[in-house]
């Protein structure tokens, strides 16, 4: 769906049914999915550590990550997060 217009700053679709958000539509939701999918990978490179420490560390980074990403694509989504049923908005 890269066709799409993001002149209204959006980097992701709204979901049409549930609620959050779809697929982007803009290189830099792609480029946030990435960044988000290799830091939840060397997160659990950390994890595999094996130590405690290392263990708490790989948990509250996880946590921090996703809500950044939560976050972002939160604000970033045309029309915001909200329940859609499959109507046009």
């Amino acid at each position: 769906m890269m066709h799409e217009s993001t002149k209204d700053g959006a980097w992701f679709a709204p979901k049409r049914f549930g609620y959050g958000a779809g697929l982007p539509i803009a290189w830099q939701g792609w480029a946030l999915m990435l960044l988000y999918v290799a830091s939840v990978a060397g997160i659990a490179l950390l994890n595999r550590a094996g130590t405690t420490g290392a263990r708490m560390a790989a948990l509250a980074l996880f946590l921090l990550v996703t809500g950044l990403f939560v976050v972002i694509a939160a604000k970033r989504t045309r029309g915001g997060w909200k329940w859609r049923s499959g109507k046009r908005d």
